[in-house]
């Protein structure tokens, strides 16, 4: 009754202690809990990610430029690989499939509340037409799968360079190499054959390769460069 008593009692001046190391365990226990939440959700770290805009400079710029040297060296065969790629099957299950992926990836990242119950759905749907386009589409497939990744490609470069579009104007170099690829990922999937011809002028003889990889060479430097310095410093 004693003990009943004590604890019960308004005036104990115990009761204010208790309180406090109540509050403390339980402020320590979600501070332990935030701290292990990237273990116990790895999709929101993920998610968390962001490409800093001078790599993202850096890689568009070497991949660009590193072929162009191989054109250079050895144009024929450059030519010849270049002109079997509209109707390569491997190049375009491979680019299809990476389309695909990417595009679902978005896909997760969104949070469309009018849309939320019907997300599994359309990811299966989604998922189904690029498998299916693979199947039943073979004809231009890789210049299908092409115009796909320049779409999303296009997609990620506006939405990192749109943060320093203030901080520098060389952003604007991104941006609108980004919407050519838009263009260009429009034209191509409308009329993919539009790639086979292209490839076939720019490749006819060995100045035009020459010439077209030596700009492409030097255009591919040029945003690397920016990756190296003016983009440094952008946050």
């Amino acid at each position: 009754m004693l003990g009943q008593q004590e604890v019960a009692a308004p005036g104990d001046g115990r009761t204010p202690v208790v309180q406090q190391r109540c509050a403390f365990l339980a402020g320590d226990a979600t501070s332990r809990l935030a701290s292990a939440s990237p273990i116990f959700h790895p999709a929101w770290a993920v998610t968390e990610m962001t490409l800093k805009l001078s790599t993202l400079s850096i890689l568009l710029g070497l991949g660009m430029g590193l072929p162009q040297i191989y054109g250079i060296l050895n144009p024929a065969a450059f030519s010849a690989a270049v002109r079997k790629f509209p109707r390569s099957l491997p190049w375009g299950v491979a680019l299809t499939g990476l389309g695909t992926a990417w595009f679902l990836w978005n896909l997760s990242q969104e949070s469309i509340a009018d849309f939320a119950a019907y997300k599994n759905i359309m990811f299966a749907g989604f998922a189904g037409v690029g498998l299916g386009t693979c199947i039943f589409v073979q004809d231009f497939l890789a210049v299908r799968g092409l115009a796909i990744v320049l779409l999303l490609l296009a997609k990620l470069m506006v939405d990192t360079g749109r943060p320093a579009l203030t901080q520098t104007h060389w952003v604007l170099a991104i941006q609108a190499w980004a919407y050519v690829l838009v263009v260009a990922g429009i034209w191509f999937t409308v009329s993919p054959w539009r790639l086979r011809d292209f490839l076939a002028w720019g490749t006819a003889n060995e100045q035009r390769i020459k010439i077209g990889c030596g700009f492409r060479l030097a255009f591919g430097l040029f945003i690397a460069v920016l990756g190296l310095t003016a983009f440094r410093s952008v946050t």
